[in-house]
């Protein structure tokens, strides 16, 4: 009896580390179940054309580049706040799609992801950030994947940039940028009827070894935009934004673990009037 009750006490220990491994730090909405942008600072604009435009050609796309997610949300220099282009929030539903042939699935983990802008050519630049203070897990956990319609020069074509930056030290730990055309040719990227498109790209970030710190403070910032002439468009996925890794495909429900520690409690409590 009593090495069945230590039995049960261990594997009720295992539950509790697990279910506590998944809220050591203060994500909110990562995973974007909730249905909506909750936990998200949203903002939008537009370059190369219209309200609140950013000059063309001075800034430019990719690696490097200076037309950054920070100019349209908060205070920066381009986010029109909903005037002229406010920008498209989609929160998607579990599907594949259509402009990748069904290739691509529209949610990574779960029922939804977070899509930035739409197959609509308007300028239009979406753009969402989400910052954690003093983070205590030892990893950062994020999926995307991007859809480009084929359009001009490196510079002045539809594209995307996702960035991992860490605010206590002031640098990017993390990018990914393309536009069209540097995405055209490369192994990352398939071809859809000119369509430009990834596969979800898993990352899964040792926090030290790509130069943070336990306790620094970070910010994940994603921006989806159009070609600056109004002719093409682009648009990307983000999902399962977290300390861990969330199950690909339909996720568990989150209520779960706390059923099996229930389950676990009860357990003991019977071995326990039994003995």
């Amino acid at each position: 009896m009593t090495s069945r009750i230590l039995k049960t006490i261990a594997a009720v220990a295992v539950i509790m580390t697990g279910a506590g491994a998944a809220h050591a730090a203060a994500f909110v909405n990562g995973d974007f179940e909730t249905g909506d942008f909750s936990g998200w600072e949203q903002g939008s604009g537009s370059w190369g054309g219209g309200v609140g435009s950013a000059p063309f050609p001075t800034y430019t796309t990719g690696p490097g580049g200076n037309l950054t997610p920070d100019l349209f949300l908060g205070s920066g220099a381009y986010n029109t706040g909903g005037a002229g282009y406010p920008g498209v929030f989609t929160i998607t539903n579990a599907g594949t799609d259509p402009n990748t042939g069904g290739a691509l699935s529209t949610a990574y983990s779960g029922s939804h992801s977070a899509k930035l802008n739409d197959v609509n050519n308007d300028y239009s630049v979406t753009a969402i950030r989400q910052t954690v203070s003093n983070y205590t897990d030892s990893h950062v956990f994020f999926a995307w994947a991007a859809v480009l319609e084929g359009s001009h020069s490196i510079n002045d074509s539809d594209n995307f940039t996702l960035r991992l930056v860490d605010n206590t030290k002031g640098s990017v730990l993390y990018t990914a940028s393309y536009s069209s055309a540097s995405a055209a040719g490369t192994s990352l990227f398939n071809d859809y009827n000119g369509n430009y498109y990834t596969d979800w790209q898993v990352q899964n970030l040792d926090l030290v070894a790509i130069g943070g710190d336990l306790g620094d403070t970070l910010t994940l910032e994603l921006m989806a935009a159009d070609c600056p002439y109004s002719g093409h468009w682009g648009y990307v996925y983000l999902d399962g934004f977290g300390a861990v890794a969330p199950p690909v495909g339909t996720g568990v429900p989150e209520p779960m673990s706390l059923s099996l520690l229930g389950l676990g409690f009860l357990d003991l409590t019977d071995f326990l009037h039994q003995s």
